[in-house]
């Protein structure tokens, strides 16, 4: 990205290559945004849910055993 001698580094050029990467980037609608929003709060749940549970078998048998 740099132009010119090796190593020397333009803000103007960092900005204009920034500005050109995020034209390249597929913005998700809105639809496509709740929906996916909506499955990772559903699946961190979930596995949170798991982990409390397993938690909870392990102190139950933990304090059967001691």
């Amino acid at each position: 990205m740099a132009t010119g001698s090796e190593g020397s580094f333009s803000v103007a050029d960092f900005f204009k290559g920034t500005k050109e990467e995020l034209s390249k980037v597929v913005w998700p609608s809105r639809q496509q945004l709740i929906s996916e929003s909506a499955a990772v709060i559903l699946m961190v749940s979930l596995s949170a849910t798991l982990i409390y549970l397993v938690d909870k078998l392990f102190r139950w048998v933990s304090q059967q055993v001691f």
